[in-house]
């Protein structure tokens, strides 16, 4: 893949939402397959510790910056990216896509009452004939080859997997053979929250501004204080680092 940067040991493909669409599209016309990653302040935080992780994102043969820390951060690095290429909006737009040109989908994780709920709404939505398959995100280590051998029998051209990281980059990366005949496979993080209803989306203005991580901690500050705070503060030091070096 050509147009690619590199900050902070990470690999990030420079394009924007309508070209990354593009590209999704043109490979699953054409029966081929795409590893999809998309990558925020505190999955690049992740990597430099987890190898394992590092190699999963690094390796995946389509990388979105995620969030608006990164692109910041990349034009503080003198290698700044188009946009912003939001995993949820990305799905969402991918939904459409699937109705419009009679591509099926697999969802993969959440919890039961959650994932059925985002089957439903986008059934209602559109139609059921974008359901592949589905299944929660609770299961063994020893479970993983078979659901990707179930995901993979399903016919679905789409495969979105909303499970936290580092555990759907690993499944992704790991099954890879497996799932090769799914053209196109994503990890979604916690999309299906908010597809579900389950957790409300920030206004536009956050999103834009890159406070989306605020309003979610304000939602929830018990479960996420640590991963925003803590993991913002330690990007924004990476990032220094990594200035002062130039």
């Amino acid at each position: 893949m050509s147009n690619r940067i590199h900050i902070l040991n990470t690999t990030i493909d420079n394009f924007s939402m309508k070209e990354t669409l593009e590209i999704i599209d043109k490979r699953i016309a054409s029966q081929q397959n795409l590893h999809h990653v998309v990558v925020n302040a505190g999955k690049i935080v992740a990597m430099q510790d987890d190898r394992q992780l590092m190699q999963s994102v690094n390796e995946a043969d389509l990388i979105n910056a995620d969030g608006q820390a990164v692109v910041w951060a990349s034009k503080v690095l003198g290698n700044p990216l188009k946009e912003r290429v939001a995993g949820i909006d990305l799905m969402s737009n991918l939904v459409e896509m699937a109705h419009n040109k009679g591509y099926k989908i697999f969802f993969l994780g959440a919890k039961q009452d959650v994932l059925k709920k985002v089957v439903q709404n986008y059934s209602q939505q559109y139609s059921n004939n974008i359901i592949a398959g589905y299944r929660n995100g609770y299961f063994s280590k020893e479970d993983e080859k078979d659901i990707a051998q179930q995901i993979a029998d399903s016919g679905a051209q789409i495969l979105f997997v909303a499970i936290s990281s580092p555990t759907k980059e690993n499944f992704l990366y790991n099954h890879k053979q497996i799932l090769a005949k799914v053209n196109f496979v994503m990890g979604v993080g916690g999309s299906f929250d908010v597809v579900s209803g389950l957790v409300k989306r920030a206004p536009k203005w956050m999103q834009n501004t890159g406070l989306e991580w605020l309003y979610r901690l304000l939602q929830e500050p018990q479960r996420m204080w640590k991963r925003y705070l803590l993991g913002n503060t330690k990007f924004v030091l990476l990032v220094i680092k990594e200035w002062l070096k130039k």
